[in-house]
């Protein structure tokens, strides 16, 4: 028989059974997020259980990311659990009129075409494939290396596999590594789907600020100092700053986690090609490492593939993982990427993309200094602009006929502001987008003209 705890509002009589109440209340609003689930003791009294029934509900809710543990003051609902509200959800839906920069996708307008290379793949194709064979393609290894070095990625010596895009690798990376419940330091203001998942993971993320260098040395080491066991950077065209971390930046940081041994680093370089400036690594200088290239951005949203490179251990539990999981990332993608790097058509096309992204960028920036917005957006297709007020910022955009992506999706504890996506604006469209941003965070004072 289920014996219902009323004054907890939990009910269950298996492990399952309660992990699910705990969750519908979640859901229902009936826990105040942050509120402290009762002792483990506590509960399965209340519920005529064991605790070890109770212990093993709780470890579940922790794997999905409904719950934290935090120590002496025992498990407590997340304070933004993905079940309730995902960052995605803050984002609103955006009407028919209004100038969408809220996306951070790239220009669909600058994407290589595909049907030459997946002609050519057609044509190069052998046999089909089976189980057994379906696997990495040493020759994309081949091909990655070098691309790799060229830009100064220390992948000499470092193992390499193929994954199913960036928060795929991030993913399989921290699964191998981490427990539910340990914490992971993140650039503060960062990437929402990477937040959303560690949350998932039933993992902390613990916020590192960021400045115009990249993560700033002393936040990093006061996550260092409390215990994270994983550190996610994002070498160029941070989102949603549009940073990028300087050679000597990633100096220090290098200095820094050399301390911390056993600290696994990850290394995202999700814009690839389309970054204006290179890669400045900070690994391998911990003994669990790895660099993540995303090939999304440059060449396509739908273009689900990814490189990784890093230390063997790492390297290899990734792709064990994914032999009993998903098996391999198709050898039809894997041929459709070797291809596009291969063409110098495809090559010329996504450096005038890069180009085309920086002109557009640096113009906005310029534009909003212009109007005494401090903005920025050095690398990629994101322009960051701190404001006074989120809401009141969004909402100005909007009557003028923009849509933005609120600060909130991205933030943990940094200061408030507000991204824009450059991918759908051509040169014309950037001063009256400034003028409109001067606006929503200043209104204009009666009868002074904004230029």
């Amino acid at each position: 028989m289920i014996v219902v705890a009323e004054q907890y509002q939990v009910s269950g009589g298996s492990a399952a059974e309660i992990s699910a109440s705990i969750e519908a209340g979640v859901l229902r609003g009936d826990w105040v997020f942050g509120a402290a689930l009762p002792p483990v003791r506590v509960l399965a009294g209340a519920l005529h259980v064991s605790p070890a029934t109770v212990a093993k509900a709780y470890q579940e809710l922790r794997q999905r990311g409904v719950v934290e543990a935090e120590g002496r003051r025992g498990t407590r609902i997340r304070s933004r659990p993905p079940v309730a509200l995902p960052r995605s959800a803050l984002r609103l839906p955006v009407p028919d009129d209004l100038v969408d920069v809220s996306t951070g996708e790239p220009d669909l307008r600058l994407l290589p075409p595909l049907g030459r290379a997946l002609r050519a793949v057609a044509d190069q194709m052998g046999p089909p494939q089976g189980y057994t064979s379906a696997v990495t393609m040493p020759e994309l290894i081949e091909a990655a290396r070098p691309r790799l070095l060229a830009e100064g990625v220390p992948a000499g010596d470092a193992s390499i596999a193929v994954t199913a895009g960036t928060l795929d690798s991030i993913e399989r990376l921290l699964v191998a590594h981490l427990r539910p419940g340990d914490a992971v330091a993140v650039e503060d203001p960062g990437w929402a789907n990477l937040l959303d998942l560690i949350a998932a993971l039933g993992m902390r993320a613990l916020p590192v600020s960021v400045d115009a260098e990249g993560p700033e040395p002393e936040s990093l080491g006061a996550a260092l100092r409390v215990g994270v066991r994983a550190v996610v950077v994002t070498v160029r065209a941070q989102n949603p700053t549009g940073v990028a971390v300087s050679a000597a930046r990633a100096a220090v940081l290098r200095e820094l986690l050399a301390e911390r041994s056993e600290v696994l680093l990850i290394e995202d370089d999700h814009a690839a090609e389309l970054a204006a400036a290179p890669p400045h690594c900070i690994g391998p200088v911990t003994r669990w490492w790895a660099f993540v290239r995303s090939a999304s951005k440059p060449f396509g949203p739908d273009l689900r593939i990814a490189v990784l490179a890093g230390d063997e251990t790492s390297v290899a539990r990734v792709a064990g993982r994914m032999r009993i999981g998903m098996g391999w990332v198709s050898t039809l993608s894997q041929r459709l990427l070797l291809q596009l790097w291969r063409d110098s058509e495809v090559t010329g096309l996504i450096k005038r993309a890069a180009r085309s992204y920086a002109n557009r960028r640096s113009a906005l920036v310029d534009l909003l200094r212009e109007h005494g917005i401090e903005a920025c957006g050095d690398t990629g297709i994101n322009v960051w602009v701190p404001v006074p007020d989120e809401t009141h910022a969004v909402a100005g955009l909007r009557d003028a006929g923009y849509a933005v992506a609120p600060g909130a999706l991205f933030r943990i504890a940094a200061p408030p502001g507000i991204r824009i996506t450059v991918s759908p604006l051509d040169e014309p469209d950037l001063p009256p987008l400034a003028r409109a941003v001067a606006a929503a965070i200043r209104p204009a004072a009666p009868g002074a003209v904004l230029r």
